[in-house]
């Protein structure tokens, strides 16, 4: 998974006459320590009739020397390399131990060995800048990533044509510099500190990137190529380090080494001198890929996926032409493109961001997919070992177009804060009663169970203060700190029963129910639940309300005759789901009249009491958790009557401005409502998406989706520990 370049760089002299030419030193072959790998290298010099020696300097570096016997009007230099740029990790070494945090020092034999890389220049003008290095109180890497990096910010690029490198003082002064100047002041700046450094000279090779970056800079337009200079530091155990202080990086597998020297005046690419003439100088580089092979980012070359996409348009073809009908999803995985080392990005399925991502994500693909969808928050798998159901975001919308969900800013974001109190919930939960045309008190209030929790307290330690307890388990100590600073007399939320009543006239005959206002599309009942203590205490737990309702503790109903949502057999014959009834002319007022009886019924037939006739087992749960107001959904029998019950929460929602969390059951499986969901797995963000029916309709959901996930900051690539690119997964 690499990419062959080939580099060509020529370096051209013509004179106005012939003239003979002294020896000359080209220092253009890779540095035996580069870590690119070099495939091929050819070295042209015009004159042709010369003789060249090939030798290795004090310093390690190759160098041609080169003889003219003849007198010429022209000298060119070309050098030819194929270089395979595959990934380098920049930080793949190791440090001995006693240089893994500054300051460290040189042993006397080292130090001796190293003695030509720390010397200073002018040292005493460098010595007032010592200011712009950072204190020595920290990790080596980190000390190096600073000074890098302080460089760059302090230094701007210039491209500067006169020969030969500035002072490190003139640099400062001047706060600007070529690449030798930038590289040549950093040197200086570790040596002032005791850290031996050396000048390089060489090649740089950018690529264009596969895909835009997320985020910071955005790389070259088109694949480039230049002489380049940058420092090397050396650290025990790891060796020579490069720093590039033009880009504040460490070098990886674009920076090609040509020659490393104590100072930049024994780096020179050519050196060496001619009778006096007038000489035109000329260079060019270039860069080509001569080889791609497929990789997570460029699987194909845009003729393979030409090819591709022509054969799956003529699939669809033989498909339609045999009347065979097919769909087909799709589950891609994705990561942070900005942290790849995270736990929840390698081996967690939950972590501290993927619930951000996670919404960033399911709020783009609403917008591209299902304008007018709505998002619900609510769970998914479970698994043995994890303390609750992982987390599950839906987007599901109409495939009529009609929209289930108009106000975007009213479902709440993971990243927005809010200040949602008890009184706010109690006053979504009447509000929502009136939505749905029952009684404000239908809104009951629940609560954690005080003798489960005080039970707890008892068991403490004497020493031991409940809100600042010292269990075990951080999910013992959060769950028992948040009851008692909440108090065990606060509701943990409001529960609304609810149950769906069949009248004998469809749904958009319904006679109003209420002054000034419409009926829902479905008859909605409720009643009161009662315990034996008196008030509804949830079972413990953390899951969310709705999970955990007194369902035992209400009085008992005959399963028969209960009533209970049964789903719609989803291969069972549908019409269109019904339109969205116009909301209530204003929100319902607290003393606003409950129910008119309809064509003969009584109170007591609209709102069975527990203990008389069958009640329902099925509610709306309200409850604030982390400053939101989480609304559950009940399950219900169809998708129609799900839509009723959202464009109630909506409406209550709207009039109290107050956007909710969506939660819950979602909506019964059903060929008029279709759905993405977004949800975590271990090391992953995973999307279910929605199936396709055809070849272009399949092509268009997977470039969206990964267009828009690259835009929240994901992307389906990693990276192995010795920097090879991998898929997600």
């Amino acid at each position: 998974m690499t990419i062959h370049v080939g580099l060509t760089h020529t370096t051209t002299y013509s004179y106005d006459r012939t003239i003979r030419l002294a020896p000359h030193t080209v220092r253009l072959r890779p540095a035996p320590h580069t870590r690119t790998p070099i495939l091929s290298y050819a070295l042209k010099v015009t004159p042709e009739r010369h003789f060249i020696n090939w030798q290795q300097d004090p310093f390690g570096n190759y160098l041609a020397r080169f003889v003219f016997p003849e007198r010429t009007d022209r000298f060119e230099v070309v050098v030819d390399l194929t270089a395979s740029m595959t990934a380098i990790d920049p930080f793949d070494f190791f440090l001995e131990e006693e240089a893994e945090d500054v300051p460290f020092t040189y042993d006397d034999k080292l130090k001796q060995d190293l003695a030509p890389y720390l010397a200073l220049d002018a040292a005493r003008e460098i010595e007032a800048f010592r200011s712009l290095l950072p204190e020595q109180n920290m990790s080596t890497v980190d000390y190096f990533v600073t000074v890098n990096q302080r460089v760059y910010e302090e230094i701007a690029y210039v491209i500067r044509m006169e020969p030969g490198v500035q002072t490190p003082a003139q640099t400062l002064a001047l706060k600007k510099g070529s690449c030798r100047d930038s590289a040549w002041l950093l040197a200086n700046l570790l040596r002032l500190e005791g850290y031996a450094t050396r000048f390089v000279s060489g090649y740089l090779i950018q690529l264009t990137a596969d895909e835009k970056a997320i985020g910071g800079p955005q790389g070259p337009a088109a694949d480039f190529t230049d002489l380049h200079a940058w420092c090397e530091v050396y650290a025990p155990g790891a060796g020579w380090i490069g720093l590039d202080p033009t880009s504040g990086l460490f070098t990886g597998e674009g920076h090609i080494p040509l020659a490393a020297t104590p100072l930049p005046g024994s780096a020179a690419p050519i050196e060496g001198a001619h009778e006096a003439a007038e000489v035109a100088f000329d260079f060019s580089m270039k860069v080509d890929r001569i080889y791609e092979a497929p990789r997570v980012s460029k699987p194909y070359t845009e003729e393979e996926w030409r090819r591709i996409d022509a054969v799956g348009q003529a699939v669809d073809a033989r498909l339609e032409e045999g009347d065979v009908r097919l769909t087909m999803g799709g589950e891609p995985t994705f990561v942070a493109a900005d942290d790849f080392d995270g736990d929840e990005w390698n081996i967690e399925a939950v972590g501290p961001t993927k619930r951000r991502y996670a919404d960033d994500l399911a709020r783009r693909l609403q917008k591209r997919f299902a304008p007018g969808g709505a998002i619900q928050h609510g769970d998914g798998k479970w698994y043995p070992g994890e303390p609750l159901p992982r987390w599950a975001f839906s987007v599901f919308w109409r495939t009529d177009g009609a929209p289930v969900w108009e106000n975007d800013e009213f479902i709440a974001r993971e990243d927005a804060p809010s200040s949602i109190g008890a009184e706010d919930v109690r006053r979504f939960s009447e509000s929502l009663c009136a939505a749905l045309e029952l009684e404000p008190d239908y809104a009951q209030a629940i609560y954690e169970d005080p003798a489960e929790y005080l039970l707890r307290e008892r068991k403490l330690a004497p020493d031991i203060d409940p809100r600042d307890n010292r269990l075990e388990s951080p999910e013992d100590r959060a769950r028992l700190g948040k009851i008692f600073d909440r108090g065990l007399t606060t509701p943990a939320g409001f529960v609304i029963p609810l149950y769906q009543s069949y009248e004998p006239t469809p749904y958009p005959q319904q006679p109003q129910a209420r002054d000034g206002g419409r009926r829902r599309a479905f008859c909605w009942r409720s009643e009161r639940w009662r315990t034996r203590r008196g008030a509804l205490f949830l079972l413990p737990g953390d899951s969310a309300a709705g999970f955990r309702l007194p369902l035992r503790s209400l009085a008992y109903v005959d399963p028969d005759a209960a009533p209970s949502p049964i789903p719609l057999d989803p291969f069972a014959p549908r019409g269109p789901l019904p339109p969205r009834l116009q909301r209530r002319a204003a929100p319902a007022a607290e003393n606003e009249p409950g129910w008119r009886p309809i064509d003969g019924e009584t109170e007591s037939d609209a709102t069975p009491i527990a203990g008389g006739v069958p009640g329902p087992r099925t509610a709306f749960a309200l409850e604030e958790r982390d400053g939101v107001l989480c609304v559950f959904f009940p399950p219900v029998e169809s998708a129609d009557a799900f839509m009723d019950l959202l464009a109630a929460v909506e409406e209550t929602a709207t009039d109290l401005a107050i956007p909710v969390r969506l939660e819950g059951y979602p909506p019964p499986p059903d060929h008029r409502i279709q759905s993405v969901k977004v949800t975590p797995d271990p090391g992953v963000i995973e999307v279910n998406v929605q199936p396709g029916a055809t070849w272009a309709e399949q092509r268009a959901i997977t470039e969206t989706l990964y267009e828009e996930a690259r835009g929240v900051g994901l992307t389906a690539a990693k990276f192995m520990p010795d920097g090879r690119p991998v898929g997600s997964g």
